[in-house]
């Protein structure tokens, strides 16, 4: 962990550098403003350990407006370090066409003009960010399958992930959430991990908001990444107090047509994969895999008939998701598995870090098992 965070700080404050080269140009002629701005970027800079700090010492409502300031920021500064990264290629390239053909006309953007429309294109972006973050989606998804006898009615399944509820994300973020699942009402809900964030102690009032949902088939839920980072026994009694069965690498048989499976996150349980499945008699089941990182474990082929997942957030800001995309090729939507199956991969429901969304909105999928046709 400690070399997580010396990683995290050293990229952090290189990105920092990029924007200070960026908007350099709006800053000198001033005496005192380019000596502020690296005052305030180192500030920034150590404000995510600053916010743990003052976290686990107990000063909350500190720490939650630090988080609200400091994730802010973090958003601000990435979409200004790609902007401005990208400016940078440009004029390196201006540079070596001017080494290698002195005569050409080389036009370089790197001014104050220029710095200030790649600012306020920014700020744009980050208000917008703030209301993509709260315009949650209802994703309708319809999966056909001979498992469900003919006339046998429509099974309903909610899909909730990655809502990160801590510091930033409480009531006002849960509410809303908990609210269309009642109007949507479906057989199931489940939680494909990092449902609570960080210290969770402060989060007993919004197991009253879960509570509310309650389901005919009932509530199951996986551990994320987040839940081993929060403290696993806290999480565990989070999701127990509202109403979550927690499926730790184990099968539960919910009706004679349908099964779910959990499976923990490997950052807790790296011993363990889908194999598991094949230890219960499913008899013909419809199964479903909860697995908060979409990824397909070819070994699994045919024990199992839909994953769902969550966990990338589809970048949540772009052009994050590109980079994500890289670890994890299927990150939104549906995606055809070998043998049958499909893999679902969620959006996600809340935001990690600067609680914006751009070009991935916050999400609840409902999944409709129908029978397959003639």
């Amino acid at each position: 962990m400690r070399l997580f965070f010396i990683i995290f700080i050293l990229i952090y404050l290189s990105m920092h550098g990029v924007v200070f080269w960026g908007i350099h140009p709006l800053l000198k002629g001033h005496s005192a403003l380019p000596t502020l701005t690296w005052l305030w970027m180192g500030a920034m800079v150590l404000t995510p350990l600053s916010i743990r700090f003052l976290e686990r010492e107990g000063w909350q409502l500190t720490a939650r407006a630090l988080a609200w300031v400091g994730f802010s920021w973090m958003g601000l500064i990435f979409l200004a370090f790609v902007a401005f990264a990208l400016l940078g290629c440009w004029e390196l390239l201006i540079r070596l066409a001017r080494w290698g053909f002195p005569s050409w006309p080389c036009l370089s953007l790197h001014g104050a003009v220029s710095a200030a429309l790649v600012m306020a294109v920014v700020v744009a972006a980050v208000f917008y960010g703030f209301h993509e973050a709260t315009d949650l989606r209802v994703e309708r998804i319809r999966i056909a399958s001979a498992k469900i006898p003919p006339g046998s009615r429509t099974l309903t399944i909610a899909q909730v992930s990655d809502l990160h509820l801590g510091l930033i994300h409480r009531e006002e973020a849960l509410a809303p959430i908990t609210a269309r699942l009642k109007e949507l009402a479906p057989d199931m809900v489940v939680a494909t991990g990092d449902i609570v964030d960080a210290q969770i102690s402060h989060l007993d009032g919004l197991s009253s908001l879960w509570l509310d949902i309650d389901p005919p088939l009932g509530k199951f839920a996986v551990t994320g990444n987040h839940e081993y980072y929060a403290g696993l026994s806290q999480a565990l009694d989070f999701f127990q107090r509202s109403g979550f069965v927690v499926l730790h690498n184990r099968v539960q048989i919910v009706t004679e047509l349908l099964a779910v499976a959990g499976l923990d996150d490997p950052v807790g349980r790296p011993s363990i994969d889908e194999r598991m499945i094949a230890e219960t008699p499913l008899n013909g089941r419809f199964t479903i895999l909860l697995k908060h990182r979409p990824r397909f474990n070819e070994k699994a082929a045919g024990l199992f008939d839909l994953q769902l997942s969550g966990h990338a957030h589809r970048g949540q800001m772009f052009p994050f998701n590109f980079f994500t995309a890289l670890e994890y090729p299927m990150q939104d939507g549906l995606y055809e598995l070998p043998g049958g199956a499909f893999l679902y991969a969620s959006r996600g429901t809340g935001t990690w870090g600067p609680p914006m969304r751009i070009a991935s909105p916050p999400e609840i999928t409902l999944f409709e098992i129908v029978p397959a046709g003639p």
